[in-house]
């Protein structure tokens, strides 16, 4: 990043970071390049990109010219060192994990996490004598009581999905380096723009690109991105010594590309990393309309007699209001709420009879989303493990778009008015 870079707005850069049009014949994008492997002049310049003396590209499981755009674009807007675009945010959260753990190993969250993230680490790991220490909620002394000698990091998301809880990055990073274990954040719900966790000192960052970077919904993806901060030659981390001698501090990053994303084949198409680079573009814009419409369907579902409840940070009564507000700056508080009505009838009701608000499984995207947690992405989960997570039958999750704030409450409203005529029927 230039001297002038750093004195920009995150506005203006995440506009412009990276991009060099002289090297694109004048185009203001990077190009897609459809590709599935390169051409190399001589016998020693493949032997030089193989042997990783060369940052040259081979074949596009292992690196492409558009995705390597992307990650230098979304390492630099985090306040990373690099990153590594991935197939989906599914992907970036198992490579970012998996690059630690052997079997045996332990590592320490809260149980506030995205349902296929909970379902990796529940299910899926310990399937390979991998165990996700669960904690009841942030707090450093939760974490703190939870990790042992075979704790390998600590994993967060920035705004728990669905809980909507928000952690103290700071005191929990201390905690995690305490330990001599790096800090993993979900940074998917609030974006680069509402929050950049390495600043607080989380180590590593992760995003589903698919949600707010891209806004769009029309393109997969995800992104893990190194802070190059961690000291991986504390002694807890021997395995990584192969890794710090290649690439120094980017150790970590090395790992995660060389080790699981190569060869577990979660290669982003470089078509939705082009999309992404689309989005990008107005994230700034986009960010600042959800947070503003999002505040203000709060405030209208709260003041409704058929909402039993409103959970959302820029509430003054959610219990992460003010952590929340400590973390991000006042800016504001992301784009999901989730909200409660009577039961389950009355949640199917709400959402037949909504016209504008589209219903479907996805999050971030410029379209207000409406959904039933319980009875889609929770289904086939133990009704135990749904009262943990709080996914409860009465709960409706909502991702606030940015139509207008109006047209979004009316639609809000008109389906809810639906329900207080059948009540009186």
């Amino acid at each position: 990043m230039s001297d002038r870079d750093k004195k920009l707005d995150f506005s203006t850069r995440v506009i412009h970071e990276c991009l060099t049009p002289g090297e694109w014949e004048g185009a203001t994008m990077p190009p897609i390049y459809q590709t599935a492997s390169h051409r190399h002049p001589t016998a020693e310049s493949l032997s030089d990109t193989f042997g990783g003396r060369s940052a040259d590209h081979i074949y596009m499981r292992l690196t492409n010219p558009t995705n390597r755009v992307l990650e230098e674009k979304l390492a630099a807007l985090e306040g990373g060192a690099g990153a590594v675009a991935m197939a989906s945010g599914m992907a970036a959260v198992t490579n970012a994990c998996m690059a630690l753990l052997r079997a045996g190993d332990e590592f320490v969250c809260t149980r506030s996490l995205f349902m296929s993230t909970y379902i990796l680490f529940a299910n899926v790991f310990a399937k390979y004598g991998i165990r996700a220490v669960m904690v009841d909620g942030p707090e450093p002394e939760k974490i703190a009581a939870a990790m042992s000698e075979k704790t390998r990091f600590v994993y967060l998301e920035t705004i728990g999905n669905p809980m909507m809880d928000v952690p103290d990055f700071g005191a929990v990073a201390e905690t995690a380096h305490r330990h001599g274990v790096p800090l993993l954040v979900d940074n998917t719900l609030a974006s680069p723009w509402l929050c950049r966790p390495i600043e607080h000192g989380a180590d590593v960052v992760i995003h589903s690109t698919t949600k707010y970077i891209s806004g769009h919904g029309q393109a997969c993806g995800g992104v893990v991105i190194d802070s190059g901060r961690f000291d991986w030659t504390n002694g807890r981390f021997p395995d990584m010594a192969p890794f710090v001698d290649r690439k120094g501090e980017l150790a970590y990053l090395d790992r995660v590309w060389r080790e699981h994303h190569i060869n577990f084949g979660t290669t982003m198409a470089p078509l939705h990393a082009y999309l992404a680079f689309i989005g990008l573009d107005t994230l700034a814009l986009r960010m600042e309309r959800h947070q503003e419409n999002a505040m203000k369907v709060a405030r209208f579902l709260a003041s409704r007699p058929e909402v039993r409840w409103v959970n959302y940070p820029g509430l003054d009564e959610s219990p992460s209001h003010a952590t929340a507000k400590r973390m991000f700056g006042g800016r504001g508080y992301g784009g999901l709420l989730t909200f409660g009505l009577a039961d389950r009838d009355q949640c199917f009701r709400f959402i037949d009879g909504l016209e504008l608000v589209y219903h479907l499984a996805n999050l971030g995207d410029c379209k207000s989303l409406v959904i039933h947690p319980a009875s889609s992405q929770y289904l086939s989960f133990p009704p135990e493990i749904r009262e943990k997570l709080a996914i409860t039958d009465d709960l409706v999750r909502l991702s606030v778009g940015i139509e207008a704030a109006d047209d979004i409450i009316a639609d809000l409203a008109q389906a809810l008015d639906r329900l207080q005529d059948r009540c009186g029927s």
